[in-house]
């Protein structure tokens, strides 16, 4: 045992040394535009509360009142005796929201991507993946037996030429599988060329819509009704846009739900999302559909954060997405960058391998329908000093 630790010791130092530690700060307020952390009020702009309704108190109306009615957890899964009229409603909602015939729910999207490849593919199949996919397809598809391909972010004439081998190769079934806005950048995927593809090709389009599902497209239904396309499976999430909290879940035809149902071990093994969760994320999906000025006011201020950055110098990745990546390559400008913004009030993490590849550090700040202009003008000009004092503006 003594080599075993002296061996996980001997890793830790050197993600210290790498400057790629990660430190968790307790806050000891609820999660909104502002926030308190070690006593301090902080602005913060790196929660995906995409709509600002982490604690709205309809939400929290609707969780306390289900605790009331339904309790407080379910202790069993859900085909033991996991089940209550919250969660059917909860997914039948979420399946009429998003176009399709029914959903089904899983503790997180993470579980949701564990399930869908495993138990919708066999090894006769294939599953082709975009580059940039999200960790939890990535572990999912290496769950399932499926033939594994890959394809660079976005180009179509790669995704192309992995479906031309698929098929080649003799795979019964294709799936491609793509996150419809790729979270560490912010990019949208290409789905209208997407979809083409995979009807040429006679392949299923599953899209991982999390950082989407809300505040893109009308009423919010994400990127495929952002971009006029339908995606045949859908995972997506409780945790950003729709509340913050947590739960995932996949959506699409009949019969692969209830396969689901039947087969996803993520689902079969996982005790079910409690009823205050449930019951929250039922009043949020009314919220979102009426919810055209918050998604009018996220865009506003999308739009006048990336201006406000780009003027004071800031390298960018290109976008139209409320994710925002301001570039500085380098983990240790990273840590640098959002410590000092941090003692300017400005609530911002760092992000460096392995979360995004080596050399790509940055600080990933996230536009929210709640921050006010106010609070946009305070975090840029410290923004600008902290850029300064760190080196990453010149």
């Amino acid at each position: 045992m003594t080599t075993f630790l002296d061996s996980i010791a001997t890793r830790l130092d050197d993600i210290r040394n790498d400057g790629l530690w990660k430190t968790e700060r307790p806050i000891t307020t609820a999660q909104g535009t502002h926030i308190t952390v070690n006593g301090r009020e902080l602005i913060n702009l790196c929660a995906n509360n995409y709509l600002g309704l982490a604690n709205h108190p309809t939400l929290v109306a609707a969780a306390k009142d289900a605790m009331d009615t339904h309790g407080f957890g379910m202790a069993s899964v859900r085909f033991i005796c996991g089940t209550q009229d919250l969660h059917r409603q909860l997914e039948q909602r979420l399946a009429g929201f998003l176009g399709h015939d029914d959903s089904i729910l899983f503790a997180a999207c993470f579980d949701a991507n564990g399930a869908v490849f495993e138990t919708l593919l066999t090894d006769q199949d294939a599953v082709i993946s975009d580059a940039l996919n999200h960790a939890s397809i990535i572990d999912g598809i290496r769950l399932s037996k499926a033939r594994r391909y890959r394809y660079a972010t976005s180009d179509m004439d790669d995704l192309e030429a992995q479906l031309r081998k698929a098929r080649a190769d003799g795979a019964q079934q294709i799936m491609i599988a793509t996150d419809g806005v790729f979270s560490m950048d912010g990019t949208l995927a290409k789905l209208p060329e997407i979809r083409a593809l995979a009807d040429i090709y006679a392949a299923v389009l599953m899209v991982d819509d999390c950082h989407a599902t809300g505040f893109m497209g009308p009423k919010g239904a994400g990127t495929p009704a952002h971009f006029g396309v339908t995606a045949d499976v859908v995972t997506g999430t409780l945790g950003k846009a729709l509340g913050g909290a947590i739960g995932g879940y996949i959506a699409g035809p009949q019969q692969v739900v209830d396969l689901l149902r039947q087969r996803a071990r993520p689902y079969l093994f996982s005790n079910a999302l409690p009823p205050a969760v449930v019951a929250a994320g039922i009043a949020v999906l009314d919220l979102v559909e009426n919810g055209d000025d918050l998604r009018s006011q996220l865009t506003e201020n999308a739009k006048y954060w990336r201006a406000g950055l780009t003027r004071a110098g800031f390298d960018l990745l290109p976008g139209e997405h409320p994710i925002i990546p301001v570039m500085t390559y380098d983990a240790h400008k990273a840590q640098a960058l959002a410590a000092q913004l941090f003692d300017l009030g400005v609530y911002v993490s760092g992000f460096f391998f392995p979360v995004v590849p080596k050399g790509q550090a940055r600080i990933r700040t996230q536009m929210n329908a709640a921050l006010s202009r106010a609070d946009l003008e305070q975090a840029l000009a410290a923004f600008t000093q902290a850029g300064k004092a760190t080196g990453v503006l010149s």
